[in-house]
């Protein structure tokens, strides 16, 4: 007789994403891990095998895989939300939208008659979700925000992340004047700046507000509200997809110290951003990250490679072939293309796993020249380099990208939360309505998974798995009825998929023996229902390791 026991959990669904089996009546759950699936009845002829019926009216899928979020969606909540949409925070609460320019500072203003009670008068009000793409006519500038307070610094964070508008205060004590000249701070007509920063060079400069609104996504509090959401929302693999100081002792005890606690919700996979340096620091960096893959644990990993080389498509920073955006302009370089080998180098010859944001197609272009270049150099087997969001990559594109040995993440909520602004203003019709082509990634044979990119749209993989299957906009407008993916595939990508891209398939994103016993617990079966309904598929809650999670 087995030394632990062995619990068997009847559903009313299985799917377990293992060609082998990919359905049954329940799940065997042994020391944490996946024993085996099946009938109830074969399940209970194991020896010792008992019977826990808490999940016979659910439907049971491996727990989702969100291959590119970032922890600091947890510490977002610190500060002022005052996005388009509706937003549950991870203590359950819903923040209204703020549908025009008035709502927007009318939060602040509240916000603001809060501080004036209990903190100094130049503390920054921190505030971020804004993006001016969804207010037509009008952008949101410094003097909107002298609205709210001529004297106390204001910064707002848009939901890209890649812009910033901060208020005259806020400019006058760090000196951001008409004689500042850095890319991405544009000016009026009299050469003044408007109050925008666009991308971090531009942003660092609010220094004081910028290290502030940064610094609180630090605390333990930050990662332990990134847990609680992903049991709202069935994630079991979470990923903090870009950080800098991945591989400072400090910074590695605070991840372990929360994530490893037996009541933190999920698994994380830790990427490090790299930054441009010389050869010699490159290479002692890259030797850095290859050694805290010593200290991941069956939680927590290290020792992945993650590089952002362009902004984003809604805040018109992303690089795109011509003809680039519809006004003619094009987006801004976060690495000069000529370096972006160079800076990847050591890491793809330290034999590390790495993935590049490019929103735009003429960044994707870069990425792709660099990883031939570095096949050519040294040939590695299995890579998995990986196109992180991938918007506008065309079929050429993807080709190479299968050829390669090369995954994509796709960004499929882009079509919801930003669609109908790309169709009208970013793009064009024709352009937006290929936008995030899972079918074309599919069809040609490229590893696939899709993201949020939480905190830029909200944690949960049945609206990203939603979008990619209807890709409806926001208005219900159909946008790009050929790049649909059925709900199979979609199921597949934020799962299996999603596993692969991040080197754990062997370890989560099927119900298969020996795997984790990380499963999605829902309350209908979203390959039963409407798939126009797949969103709104209520989550019970999650198993992570054995372990049962409800979500309330």
């Amino acid at each position: 007789m087995p030394s632990s026991p062995t619990t068997v959990y009847p559903a009313a669904a299985v799917h377990t994403l293992d060609s082998s089996r990919p359905t049954a009546e329940a799940v065997a759950v042994r020391d944490g891990r996946i024993l085996a699936v099946g009938t109830t009845q074969e399940l209970l002829a194991i020896d010792g095998a008992v019977v826990d019926g808490s999940l016979e009216r659910f439907t049971l899928l491996p727990g989702f895989v969100e291959a590119h979020c970032h922890a600091m969606a947890g510490g977002m909540w610190l500060h002022t939300y005052c996005g388009y949409f509706d937003r549950r925070g991870p203590d359950g609460r819903m923040w209204p939208a703020c549908r025009t320019l008035e709502d927007v500072i009318d939060r602040l203003r509240e916000a603001e008659a809060v501080m004036a009670d209990n903190a100094g008068p130049t503390e920054p009000l921190l505030a971020w979700g804004l993006d001016p793409i969804y207010f037509p006519g009008e952008r949101l500038v410094a003097r909107h925000l002298d609205q709210v307070s001529t004297s106390r610094p204001i910064f707002v964070m848009h939901a890209s992340l890649h812009l910033a508008t901060v208020n005259n205060a806020l400019m006058e004590a760090e000196g951001i004047t008409a004689d500042t000249d850095i890319d991405g701070v544009p000016k009026d007509g009299s050469g003044w700046p408007i109050g925008e920063l666009q991308e971090p060079a531009a942003i660092s400069l609010a220094e004081t507000a910028f290290r502030k609104f940064w610094g609180r996504m630090k605390s333990d509090g930050s990662l332990w509200n990134f847990g609680h959401k992903a049991r709202y929302t069935g994630t079991t693999t979470l990923t903090d997809l870009g950080n800098r100081q991945s591989t400072e002792a400090a910074e590695i005890e605070r991840y372990r110290k929360v994530v490893d606690h037996d009541d933190f919700p999920a698994r994380l996979s830790v990427f490090h951003m790299p930054v441009p340096g010389t050869t010699d620091s490159l290479e002692q960096a890259a030797a850095a990250v290859a050694a805290s893959r010593d200290m991941s644990s069956g939680k927590l990993r290290f020792g992945h490679v993650k590089l952002v080389i362009d902004g984003s498509i809604q805040g018109w920073t992303a690089r795109l072939r011509p003809p680039h955006y519809l006004d003619g302009r094009n987006g801004l370089w976060l690495v000069p293309p000529e370096q972006v080998t160079d800076i990847l180098r050591p890491y793809h010859k330290a034999g590390l796993l790495i993935h590049v944001h490019c929103n735009g197609d003429e960044a994707v272009d870069v990425w792709l020249e660099s990883v031939e270049a570095l096949l050519a150099e040294t040939p590695r087997i299995d890579h998995r380099h990986t196109a992180q969001h991938c918007q506008l990559t065309s079929p050429d594109q993807y080709r190479r990208i299968a050829a390669l040995g090369m995954c994509a993440n796709v960004f499929s909520n882009h079509t919801f939360f930003w669609g109908d602004q790309h169709a009208s203003s970013t793009v064009g019709p024709d352009r937006a309505a290929r936008m995030n082509s899972a079918r074309t990634a599919l069809d040609l044979g490229v590893p696939l998974s899709m993201h949020s990119d939480a905190p830029v749209t909200p944690l949960g993989s049945l609206h990203v798995a939603w979008a990619a299957v209807n890709r409806l906009t926001a208005t219900g407008v159909l946008l790009g009825p050929e790049e649909r993916i059925s709900v199979a595939e979609a199921i597949h990508a934020i799962t299996l998929g999603a596993a692969h891209q991040l080197k754990m398939d062997d370890e989560v994103g099927s119900i298969s023996p020996h795997k984790h016993a990380d499963l999605a617990i829902l309350e209908e079966d979203p390959f039963t229902i409407d798939p126009v309904d797949l969103r709104d598929v209520p989550v019970w809650g999650t198993m992570l390791g054995g372990r049962l999670f409800p979500a309330d």
